[in-house]
């Protein structure tokens, strides 16, 4: 114990400068230090204040102008934050006014589309309005010889993953791809998570999606995230289906090897 407090240190003290986790806390008697309980209020009003932010389409959608694309701003049938709180089945429909404008612009483009890109807060409209941006530019990047066809970008208030469903079928898109904020962590308020869909339609349960979650700059790379994201879909083209019966066995570059011929597939699935 420090001849200066009544804090007595822990001996795994040095572990912390290797995870974000709250470990190695120390302590004060039989509690925690007041430095270590004020950083964990400070992060639970973080998380608090995430879920609750109002999501700036109009912002993003503004943003999305001057990078030369075009969005739509819909809201899903949760009338308000608190009711999307309350009801999420609401937050997976979209509300009669949007519905309606997805088929006058899907009326326009008969041959439908192969991709859907949807962007909803979910819990936290944080996370989308962090890093949106910056995963569809790397996201566009490594695409871009790719050649689909895509609809403009679908914002959606109040929209829970599922939303992604009615928007892709309504478009006729072959696939849809949600961006949607997670559930905010004590560590983690800014986490934006990918749902990818092939064939999408109301009704589909989590199993006919696949999920790429924690992207931001602490957790997976825009990079990555795109390039995960990209061999799923080329995958789905290939076999027609995504979720469960889809396995991520994407190629990435390693810190021991550049070579990715030399890589077949996941680790943890091991090599053909």
């Amino acid at each position: 114990m420090n001849k200066h407090t009544p804090t007595a240190d822990n001996p795994w003290l040095a572990l912390r400068n290797l995870t974000p986790a709250r470990i190695a806390l120390g302590r004060a008697g039989t509690s925690l230090p007041t430095g270590a309980q004020l950083d964990f209020q400070y992060a639970h009003a973080q998380a608090r204040d995430a879920v609750h932010l109002p999501f700036d389409a109009d912002g993003l959608a503004a943003q999305l102008s001057e990078r030369g694309r075009h969005s739509l701003l819909l809201h899903s049938a949760a009338s308000d934050r608190h009711q999307y709180l309350q009801r999420p089945d609401l937050g997976r429909r979209l509300n009669d006014e949007s519905a309606a404008t997805l088929r006058q612009h899907a009326q326009q483009n008969p041959g439908g589309v192969d991709l859907a890109i949807v962007v909803a807060d979910g819990l936290s409209a944080l996370a989308v309005h962090r890093h949106t941006l910056p995963f569809l530019a790397r996201f566009e990047e490594q695409a871009s010889d790719d050649g689909w066809a895509c609809a403009p970008v679908v914002l959606v208030q109040q929209g829970r993953v599922a939303v992604a469903d009615e928007v892709g079928e309504l478009l006729g898109a072959r696939m849809t791809v949600m961006l949607i904020g997670e559930r905010p962590g004590l560590s983690s308020p800014d986490s934006l998570g990918l749902y990818f869909t092939y064939a999408p339609r109301v009704g589909l349960t989590d199993a006919y999606r696949n999920c790429i979650s924690n992207v931001r700059l602490e957790g997976l790379s825009y990079g990555m995230a795109a390039h995960r994201l990209l061999y799923l879909m080329r995958e789905a083209c290939r076999r027609q289906l995504s979720g469960v019966n889809l396995k991520d066995e994407a190629e990435v570059h390693s810190l021991e090897s550049d070579d990715l011929a030399s890589q077949k597939g996941n680790f943890l699935l091991g090599k053909d």
